[in-house]
C-alpha cells in the first residue's frame, strides 16, 4: 500500500535514489532526459512558487499541461501543499472548457507554452488544427510551466511549509465526465482514492527497479518512479514507438488500444508486459500483442469514477467461451453488484467520493451493463449514451444543444461501430419541413468548429427514431439508421 508521509511519496522518494533516471528521452533511445533529482528539484520549486502565489490547502488549481514530466511536476507539487487538482481538457472546444473552468473556479490555471500559445498568439494556427480555445486570462489568472512559459520555474526556489501527515479526507482531483455547458458534471476523489489507485496498479503492474516503463498518465507514471523504475513516453508516431520498444525492452507498457493497433500495424517484436485500458480492449488485440512478443498482454477496466477496476489477460479472454465481454476479476479490494435493470454498480475504496456540488456517494453507477461469473466480471454493453472513439470519451449531452440551430428538428449525435470497440462518430440531423439540406451543412460549420475533439466524423440526415412514453430519441435506432445510411452513402 502506497502511503503518505509529512510531504508528498513522490517528491521524497524521489531523493531516495537522486542520480537514476527518471524519464528517458530520445524516441528510441535509452538517454536519461531527466533524473530523479531533477524532477524532485522541479516539484519543489514549482510547489514553493505556488505557495509563494498565495496557493494554501483547499484551493483549487486547474491543469492544462501535456502528459510528461512537467505535468507530474505540477501534480506532486499541487498534493504536497494540499491543493485540489482540476484537470481540463482544451480540445473539447472553447464553450465547454469555459464551462468548465467557470464550474471548477480554480484560483490558477497552470498552462504549458503549446496550450499558451493556442490561447494567444497562435488562435489562429490552432483553430486551423482543430484546437479553438477561449481567451485564458478571462476566466482565471494564467501562469506558465516549461521552457517556454517558466513562470512557476523562475526565480529562486522558495520554501514550502511541513504538514504531520496527509488528509486522506481532502478533495484530490476534479475530472470532468459529461454534463451540459450550462452544468457539467465532474467527478471529485478525494486523497484517499488517489493512494487507492496507485496502490492498485503497483499491485498489477508490480514494477521492478531500474527496468523502463513506458507510459504518459499519471497512474502509470507515478508508480513506475515510486518503485524506482524509469519511464518514457510513448512516441506519438507509431513507426518510431517500433524502434523505442526495441530499443528500451520496457518491463511494462501501457498504450490506448487506438496506440496498439496502429503500433501492430508496423509488424513489431514486442518484449515485456503490455497493458491497454481507456476503451475496450478486445481478446483479438490482446492475442495480436502476444503473438508479436509480449509476455503479457492485458485489458484493464477502469472508470472516471473508479481508478482500476478489473484486469483480464490475453489468455484467460482467450478461453472464456460464455457470452459478453469477460473483463477479469475485480482487483482486491472493489465490490460489484448488479442492480434489477441489469447496471453494474461499484464500491470501494479506489472508486470516486461524489460528482462535483453534488452529495458524497458510496456507489458508482457504471452505466455498464453486465454480471458475475465466478468472480469475473463480465459486461454486456453499455446503458449510457457515451462514445468511445479512439479511446476519447465522448458524452453527446455536451454537444447536443449547441447543435439545435435553425432548420434542425433534432440532431443526435450516435457511435457507429468500426470494429475492435471501437466506434466513429455520426451526427443524425432532421431538418425541419422545407430546409434544405445545404443550408443546414452551412449552418453547422460554425458549431461544428467548436466541438474540438468531439466533431463527428460524419453528418447524416434523416427521420430521428424516437421512443418511449415521453418520445425521446431512441439513441440505438438512430445509429442503426446512420450506418445504413453511411453504407449506402
Amino acid at each position: 500500500m502506497i502511503t503518505l508521509d509529512g510531504t508528498d511519496p513522490l517528491i521524497s522518494l524521489l531523493g531516495t535514489t537522486p542520480d537514476d533516471p527518471a524519464f528517458l528521452g530520445g524516441n528510441g533511445t535509452i538517454r536519461a532526459l531527466l533524473s530523479r533529482r531533477e524532477l524532485a528539484d522541479m516539484a519543489g520549486h514549482i510547489a514553493g512558487s505556488l505557495h509563494h502565489r498565495g496557493l494554501r490547502p483547499g484551493d483549487t488549481l486547474a491543469l492544462a499541461v501535456r502528459p510528461g514530466p512537467l505535468a507530474l511536476a505540477v501534480v506532486a507539487a499541487a498534493l504536497r501543499l494540499r491543493l485540489r487538482i482540476a484537470l481540463v481538457d482544451p480540445s473539447v472546444g472553447p464553450d465547454v472548457l469555459t464551462a468548465h473552468l467557470a464550474a471548477a473556479a480554480p484560483k490558477l490555471l497552470v498552462c504549458d507554452a503549446v496550450v499558451r500559445a493556442a490561447a494567444g498568439w497562435a488562435a489562429p494556427f490552432a483553430r486551423r488544427a482543430g484546437i479553438d480555445l477561449p481567451p485564458l486570462r478571462t476566466i482565471a489568472p494564467v501562469v506558465g510551466v516549461g521552457r517556454h512559459g517558466c513562470g512557476l520555474l523562475s526565480g529562486t526556489r522558495r520554501p514550502v511549509p511541513d504538514w504531520d501527515g496527509p488528509d486522506l479526507d481532502a478533495d484530490a482531483l476534479v475530472i470532468f465526465t459529461s454534463g451540459t455547458t450550462g452544468r457539467p458534471r465532474a467527478v471529485v476523489h478525494r486523497v484517499a482514492s488517489l493512494l487507492a489507485g496507485l496502490s492498485a496498479v503497483t499491485d498489477l503492474v508490480a514494477p521492478q527497479p531500474h527496468l523502463p516503463v513506458v507510459g504518459s498518465t499519471f497512474f502509470v507514471m507515478a508508480p513506475a518512479l515510486l518503485a524506482g523504475a524509469p519511464v518514457a513516453l510513448p512516441a506519438r508516431r507509431s513507426s518510431r514507438l517500433v524502434h523505442q520498444l526495441a530499443a528500451l525492452r520496457p518491463q511494462a507498457t501501457y498504450l490506448t488500444p487506438p496506440q496498439a493497433r496502429d503500433l501492430l500495424a508496423h509488424r513489431p517484436r514486442l518484449s515485456g508486459r503490455f497493458y491497454s485500458g481507456s476503451a475496450p480492449v478486445s481478446k483479438d488485440l490482446l492475442g495480436r500483442l502476444r503473438d508479436a512478443g509480449a509476455e503479457q498482454a492485458w485489458g484493464v477496466y477502469a472508470m472516471t469514477e473508479a481508478f482500476p477496476v478489473a484486469a483480464v489477460e490475453a489468455k484467460d479472454k482467450r478461453d472464456y467461451t460464455g457470452t459478453g465481454d469477460l473483463l477479469g476479476p475485480l482487483l482486491p479490494g472493489v465490490t460489484a453488484a448488479v442492480d434489477e435493470s441489469g447496471e453494474v454498480l461499484l464500491s470501494g475504496p479506489v472508486t470516486h467520493h461524489r460528482y462535483l456540488g453534488e452529495s458524497p456517494t458510496t456507489l458508482v453507477h457504471t452505466g455498464d451493463r453486465g454480471r458475475l461469473v465466478n468472480g469475473n466480471l463480465v459486461l454486456e454493453g453499455r446503458m449510457k449514451d457515451m462514445i468511445l472513439r479512439d479511446a476519447h470519451n465522448i458524452y453527446p449531452g455536451l454537444y447536443e444543444p449547441a447543435l439545435q440551430i435553425p432548420g434542425v428538428e433534432l440532431a443526435v449525435l450516435v457511435g457507429i461501430p468500426a470494429g475492435d470497440g471501437d466506434e466513429r462518430v455520426a451526427l443524425l440531423v432532421q431538418p425541419r419541413a422545407g430546409v434544405r439540406e445545404v443550408d443546414i451543412r452551412r449552418a453547422l460549420d460554425k458549431p461544428l468548429g467548436r466541438m474540438g475533439a468531439a466533431r463527428p466524423d460524419h453528418v447524416v440526415f434523416g427521420t430521428v427514431p424516437l421512443s418511449g412514453r415521453s418520445r425521446k430519441p431512441d439513441r440505438a435506432a438512430a445509429a442503426r439508421l446512420a450506418a445504413r445510411r453511411l453504407v449506402g452513402a
